[in-house]
């Protein structure tokens, strides 16, 4: 099978940092590099890891930073694969250590599927300047997956047009999608597009794209076949009004559900906003008709965008009476409002992360396998000396790294309800364990005891944010409360976080007390430190 490397490769890392010789112990060293680039793979993979002489390779397996605890690669011996994994990578040489590198690697077997798709959203893209290398890079990720994939599935917002004429930004969207597809060969990938709030018009939309890319009739709306399989574009600018979009979709899918033979086929449907009551906890949603129209249909998988809300976190898969899938942002992610997050200038009130991901969906004859993968997860701030910056350039040391495990669809059952009642990723079935703190010492003081340092905690799945208090024991004033972000969504995830504490008392007396919580809120014990200030 053809295999295009993503963009960890020497050249993209030399641009990372100056390779450097053996001898220049006094400087960084250079990242190590990946033999076997990260892909889809149909059989367990061993990939060799390689660095400047004189260092010595560490590696995770589990989305961390390497530190020189972490197990070291032995000269001339692959690593073993077997399951899907991110690989990171450091190389150490003396008390010096290079930028951590990661791959993503997808062991599948050799059972093809029915269909392979890529769903993204919001792109926003409005200009070639700041795109055309970003998207390049992308592509690069989308071949390593999918050499070929049957469609992708741009689910609105693909500009960012704000009621100001930016329509014809559709244009350069097109010549950016266009020259890529052409790039890497996917001659036969469909493009299917649904209507997003920035995206101007439909009639600027009909203007600028292929016909088969925008097929509607008129309301931005329309049906479509991949490989066999329905899947239907709905505009969720207009659902809950549209009488004539309304029964269009309600008699197509009972048609279909009329048909025995489509009882366990799942029917794919794309829509810009999220459903109500179902994905993220139904954040950012709108149109409850749409909800309530697809409800009699356990083999709906519905992919909505609009909240940028990350794919990291479990919530972004939903069944109750189907399934509701988000499918997070090309442009930069978010997290729930509330929370703070470690930047240069300190805490900050902070909800987006320059972070780009999509899905990659493959359906097969009995499950579909929904993989998530980053398209670029560095750690940077999104703000650069005060200014909104969600464009960092390539190379990405993290492209085509997983953002969490792959979800699977089983249609079961010989009933709507019995097909309902075997779903897993119900509010019933949700992760009830807690994160934990390991090691004895999970908090300390840095910094000249200006920061917390608190070691990162483990999950099952991941830590969404630390609760964070520290009041003067005397006075029970509260010095800092703050509900603090793990940095989950970039990669790797950093093993501790540094807390700026504001002023302290001298000689007053001080507790701090954290707990780590994930996504569906499990708190860990609360871990506490005692100091002066």
């Amino acid at each position: 099978m053809r295999r295009t490397p993503f963009v960890i490769t020497a050249a993209s890392l030399a641009l990372l940092l100056p390779v450097v010789g053996p001898a220049a112990a006094h400087t960084a060293p250079a990242p190590p590099t990946f033999g076997t680039p990260g892909g889809r793979y149909e059989q367990p993979v061993s990939p060799t890891l390689r660095a400047e002489r004189g260092t010595t390779i560490r590696y995770t397996l589990d989305g961390t930073t390497p530190t020189r605890a972490d197990r070291a690669v032995v000269p001339g011996r692959p690593l073993r694969l077997t399951k899907d994994t991110n690989v990171t990578a450091v190389a150490f040489r003396g008390g010096r250590a290079s930028v951590p590198v990661s791959a993503g690697y997808l062991v599948r077997g050799k059972e093809k599927p029915v269909a392979r798709l890529v769903v993204m959203s919001d792109v926003h893209i409005g200009g070639h300047e700041k795109n055309d290398k970003k998207y390049e890079s992308f592509f690069d990720t989308i071949g390593s997956v999918f050499p070929e994939p049957d469609a992708i599935l741009s689910n609105g917002d693909m500009i960012n047009d704000n009621g100001d004429g930016r329509g014809g930004d559709h244009r350069i969207v097109s010549e950016i999608f266009r020259a890529n597809l052409k790039r890497k060969a996917m001659d036969d990938t469909q493009v299917l597009l649904s209507h997003g709030n920035h995206d101007a018009s439909l009639a600027d939309m009909r203007a600028h794209y292929p016909r088969a890319w925008f097929p509607d009739s008129g309301g931005g709306y329309y049906e479509s076949t991949v490989r066999g399989l329905h899947l239907f574009t709905v505009n969720t600018e207009t659902y809950d009004s549209d009488r004539a979009q309304r029964a269009w979709l309600k008699k197509r899918l009972a048609e279909i559900a009329a048909d025995p033979a489509n009882a366990r086929t799942p029917v794919l449907v794309q829509g810009h906003r999220p459903a109500p009551g179902t994905a993220m906890d139904g954040q950012q949603a709108s149109n409850p008709r749409l909800t309530e129209d697809l409800a009699p249909h356990p083999q709906v998988i519905y992919f909505s965008g609009h909240s940028h809300l990350n794919i990291n976190d479990e919530r972004s898969v939903h069944q109750r009476d189907f399934t509701a899938v988000n499918d997070g942002s090309m442009s930069y992610v978010e997290m729930d409002h509330g929370y703070q997050a470690v930047t240069e200038k300190g805490l900050a009130d902070r909800f987006e992360a320059p972070t780009a991901q999509a899905l990659f969906v493959e359906v097969y004859r009995d499950r579909t396998e929904i993989a998530r993968v980053n398209m670029a997860a560095d750690k940077h701030d999104i703000y650069t000396d005060g200014t909104w910056s969600a464009d960092w350039q390539p190379p990405y040391a993290s492209a085509g790294t997983l953002s969490g495990p792959t979800w699977t669809v089983r249609l079961k059952g010989n009933s709507p309800q019995q097909i309902k009642d075997a779903f897993t990723y119900t509010d019933a079935r949700r992760d009830k364990t807690a994160p934990e703190f390991t090691g004895r010492r999970p908090l300390t003081l840095a910094d000249g005891g200006r920061t917390l340092r608190v070691r990162q905690a483990r999950d099952d799945r991941m830590v969404h944010h630390y609760r964070v208090d520290i009041e003067n024991t005397a006075t029970g004033t509260k010095l800092l409360s703050s509900k603090v972000l793990s940095e989950y969504y970039f990669m790797p995830r950093p093993n501790s976080l540094d807390i700026p504490l504001p002023a302290t008392e001298k000689g007053a007396r001080y507790v701090a007390r954290v707990r780590a919580v994930d996504a569906h809120g499990n708190a860990s014990r609360e871990a506490t430190l005692g100091f002066r200030g």
